[in-house]
């Protein structure tokens, strides 16, 4: 297993395009099970405004011979804190490019951004269907209620 930071100190990223993601092999290649990570605290900035925004994100995916080494995920997700993208493509962007670097048999991403000009902004994407015998438990992030 060869990975660019595991175990060695690391840069943030200037950039999502210029961060690398490291995969390393999955130990239970023959089974369907989920794998879930969580970013409660995620940044990224406005293209318009450059005022920082926020989200909760939650991906969910089904490995096949690959699964992300989280440290090199951590620091892809750091990498957007001075990126300007909107929601939508933020959320996207990283569902595909995870996509294009584990190859998964399934993987889904729910962004939940907190408002911006009043309205929050929840993405969703997934590759496909999910594997019918999967144990998909919900992403457990409520819908925005401010103040209740």
């Amino acid at each position: 297993m060869e990975t660019s930071v595991l175990g060695r100190p690391a840069e943030i990223p200037i950039d999502p395009a210029s961060a690398v993601l490291d995969r390393v092999p999955n130990p239970h290649p023959d089974i369907d099970y989920l794998i879930r990570f969580t970013v409660p605290e995620f940044t990224a900035l406005c293209p318009i405004t450059g005022q920082p925004d926020f989200a909760h994100l939650v991906i969910d995916y089904v490995a096949d011979q690959w699964m992300i080494e989280s440290k090199s995920l951590k620091l892809f997700m750091f990498s957007y804190r001075n990126h300007g993208a909107f929601h939508e493509a933020t959320t996207v962007e990283i569902g595909r490019r995870l996509v294009d670097v584990l190859a998964p048999r399934w993987l889904r991403i729910g962004g939940y951004w907190y408002p911006r000009g009043g309205i929050p902004i929840d993405v969703f994407w997934q590759t496909g269907a999910a594997p019918a015998n999967l144990w998909l438990p919900e992403q457990g992030v409520p819908g925005y209620r401010g103040r209740g």
